[in-house]
């Protein structure tokens, strides 16, 4: 039973669908030394392997292409393309924005898993409502859902935003499953309201309803204040909803590239003389 190998440690409801996201409880396939030390070491620093378990009960469910790992029952696939643009539109807007452009569709009755990873998961269930996320981070919703690129609506956001000219939106009712880069614990969940913003220094927002509006704006009044005050340019939230952060995620990138992440020109105000 695969109940014995792996803990839930998420789980959505939809309507007619199940969203699950299973870990491995123990990884002991190690085959020789230098596997066992890369197990140990991963098992130390608390990473684990996951995947993505969707029960169909006469529902469907809509993935990234290529994550499907394997599936059980009475289940139909089809592949979509959606939306109203044509394929070729669509093809354009998919490269530029590193999502595919065929969102496969599975329905019926049974089992579908995902392919297993190290990655962490972040669920969002939405009633009638959208939400917008960044470039690459998708990875299935509820089949009934609606999943497009979705333009910038200003050339501020676009070419100094870091985010690109699209991102990825999703719209209707049921539960959205995200590929994230920090665990779901160090996500900041922010909700803005009459008249909020919210200024982020770095590209690690990752998602926002669809109430919430995005520019870059400077972080002083003139560019001489920016340049002097370090900051530069902002991602800048206005409007009404709620934004996912991840704070941690460029302290992540920066280990990954050997980069120092603490140092004396940090901004932090830890550079005591």
């Amino acid at each position: 039973m695969i109940e014995e190998k792996f803990n839930i440690i998420q789980e959505q409801k939809s309507e007619n669908v199940v969203i699950q996201v299973l870990e491995v409880k123990k990884l002991e396939g190690a085959t020789n030394l230098q596997s066992a030390m890369q197990l140990f070491y991963t098992t130390q620093t608390g990473a684990s392997m996951k995947m993505i378990k969707i029960i169909l009960k006469g529902g469907s469910v809509k993935t990234e292409s290529g994550a499907l790992y394997y599936m059980k029952g009475k289940i139909e696939s089809d592949a979509q393309l959606g939306g109203a643009v044509g394929v070729l539109g669509k093809m354009i807007k998919s490269s530029m924005n590193k999502e595919t452009a065929i969102k496969p569709v599975y329905k019926g009755y049974g089992e579908v898993y995902l392919e297993p990873t190290f990655q962490h998961y972040f669920m969002i269930n939405l009633t009638d409502d959208s939400v917008i996320v960044d470039k690459g981070l998708f990875y299935c919703c509820s089949g009934n859902m609606k999943v497009e690129a979705f333009v910038q609506k200003n050339v501020s956001s676009a070419f100094m935003g870091g985010e690109g000219f699209f991102q990825t939106k999703i719209s209707g009712t049921g539960v959205v499953v995200l590929a994230i880069p920090v665990p779901e614990n160090e996500l900041q969940e922010i909700v803005l309201s009459n008249g909020e913003e919210l200024k982020v220094d770095g590209n690690f927002a990752l998602a926002r309803t669809a109430g919430v509006n995005f520019s870059v704006t400077k972080s002083d009044k003139s560019i001489f204040g920016s340049l002097m005050n370090g900051e530069g340019l902002l991602q800048t939230f206005r409007g009404e909803g709620i934004i996912w952060i991840a704070p941690t995620a460029p302290v992540y990138e920066k280990m990954m590239f050997g980069t120092e992440v603490l140092g004396h020109n940090h901004k932090s105000g830890n550079n005591k003389e």
